[in-house]
């Protein structure tokens, strides 16, 4: 059935000719088949309704049928980096020694053509039939690929001697409740832990601050409707969520709480769809003592070595090139800049709403004596399905980052790769860095706030007419793949490069 569908709909029209099935979900109850497509050409609302068509002649009449239709363009990075992860999650021993410039990809006019370098007793035509058939599950088009020799000896490969981590143990910071005063609860709570440091599960655990958001929502149990409160709380250190089931012998005296109270919350701190959610089972009055200032939290040591994501040399023949005038500023000399992007499940950068997306890609570059030195990259997996929205935006798909490290993998890498350097990033203040900042601070990895935003600098320096990334890289002829992480954040170490050699000294960091 599935190769009848694709065959029906790669005959509508050229648009089509290299469709892919993405997916096709069956909602029984509804008697609807929705069938997600993708496809590296541009279409038209017609061509929707005659692939639509197409498909529903292969759906029986009793049930409804939709289509959805994505475009997908990949260039050849993407592509390349697919291999590398398809290799990875089938040939361990052959990805141990994978280097950048053992895979090879050039476009063709249906697809792409690749080549893969492997160590003489690995070269196997199986490589390349695992490669091409993961590949037209990922992408549309063709893909021919071949398997060569490298030309090394597996005594040419370098064994690091990674020594022992360092056991950390993160303490976790408190302070004394002022003004405690019963509301509901039955014992009395003189001690809350810092909202900053709630990384951790446990059964028992006190917190204190204002009331920065009430709503009232209501769900359904059992046919009855019943009643939680949604709060939204500051402690100075951080700003969190709850929420808190409503109980009937104390609901005149939780409606009289409001924005701006300060209230002691008894709870939970659990795991809940794979993020820690704080479940609000008292409350009583309370707040931090009015001199409070909070204790500066000590970060865990800097890892000793890399464990999942190992950075790599970059060479780039076009630096020489787009960096017209040669001369380096003393500023950038000076200095080493980590310059990174992020792709993300969604915009939701602060836990407030107690839903904080998550990450699905870093791309970071290490510029050093002003020129970029030092590549990482890494998808990393959401542990959740990615929507449509953010397959069709960026590209990245489930099967992309079904492999990759988890952000508790990951992100010790990152934090090592970062320590000492600047961070620099296109709306880092607003976006890049609250992300980062709160999932290391959930590891207990505290990054130096010390930030050089190309937003910022670019408005500074620059007449456009806006001052999104893909606008400031046409002014400086830098050319890229639009929102993916690692080709954004090559783009804006191009970018800052030159935005320096304009100002000739480095901004104030924010």
């Amino acid at each position: 059935m599935v190769d009848g569908i694709i065959s029906a709909v790669r005959a509508v029209s050229p648009s089509m000719k290299n469709a892919i099935i993405k997916s096709c979900e069956l909602n029984a109850r509804e008697r609807k088949l929705t069938v997600t497509l993708v496809t590296d050409c541009s279409f038209s609302a017609k061509e929707k309704e005659d692939v639509t068509a197409a498909v529903n002649n292969f759906v029986p009449d009793y049930f409804t049928c939709g289509v959805d239709i994505i475009k997908l363009s990949p260039d050849e990075r993407m592509v390349a980096r697919r291999i590398r992860d398809i290799i990875n999650e089938n040939f361990k021993a052959i990805a141990a020694d994978l280097r950048d410039e053992d895979i090879e990809v050039k476009k063709s006019d249906s697809g792409f053509d690749y080549a893969v370098r492997v160590f003489p007793h690995f070269v196997s035509e199986k490589i390349c039939t695992v490669v091409t058939a993961a590949l037209k599950g990922s992408f549309c088009g063709e893909f021919s690929g071949r398997c060569f020799s490298n030309g090394r000896s597996a005594t040419e490969i370098e064994v690091e001697e990674k020594p022992d981590e360092i056991e950390y143990e993160m303490p976790i910071r408190t302070f004394k409740i002022d003004k405690f005063a019963f509301l509901e609860g039955e014992k009395r709570q003189d001690t809350a832990v810092y909202m900053a440091d709630l990384n951790f599960s446990s059964e028992e655990v006190v917190v204190c601050g204002r009331i920065e958001g009430i709503r009232i929502k209501t769900y359904n149990k059992n046919g009855e409707e019943k009643s939680y409160l949604g709060l939204n709380l500051s402690d100075g250190t951080a700003t969190m969520y709850t929420s808190y089931f409503i109980r009937k012998k104390t609901e005149q005296k939780i409606a009289q709480l409001k924005e701006g109270d300060y209230i002691v919350c008894t709870g939970s701190n659990e795991f809940f769809n794979g993020s820690l959610r704080f479940k609000t089972k008292t409350i009583d009055f309370g707040r931090p003592p009015e001199d409070f200032v909070p204790e500066k939290r000590a970060s865990k040591p800097v890892p000793v070595y890399y464990h999942f994501v190992k950075p790599q040399p970059f060479n780039d023949i076009a630096q020489t090139d787009i960096f017209s005038d040669a001369s380096v500023p003393e500023c950038l000399k000076k200095q080493s800049f980590v310059v990174f992007d992020l792709e993300t499940t969604g915009l939701v950068s602060s836990p407030v709403s107690g839903n904080m997306d998550k990450i699905i890609e870093i791309g970071a570059y290490k510029i050093t004596d002003g020129q970029i030195a030092e590549s990482f990259s890494t998808f990393i997996n959401p542990q959740k399905k990615l929507s449509e929205s953010i397959v069709g935006l960026t590209g990245i798909t489930d099967e992309m980052v079904k492999n990759a490290p988890t952000y508790e993998q990951a992100l010790p890498d990152f934090y090592k790769f970062c320590y000492g350097s600047i961070l620099v990033g296109h709306n880092i203040v607003n976006f890049d860095f609250k992300f980062v900042d709160y999932y290391c601070g959930r590891l207990g990895y505290i990054l130096d706030r010390k930030l050089i935003d190309t937003y910022a600098l670019s408005q500074e320096l620059l007449y456009l007419s806006n001052y999104k990334l893909n606008t400031v890289a046409e002014k400086f002829n830098v050319e890229f793949n639009h929102h993916r992480a690692v080709d954004d954040a090559l783009a804006t170490a191009k970018i800052f490069i030159e935005l320096i050699k304009m100002k000739k000294s480095l901004p104030q960091l924010q």
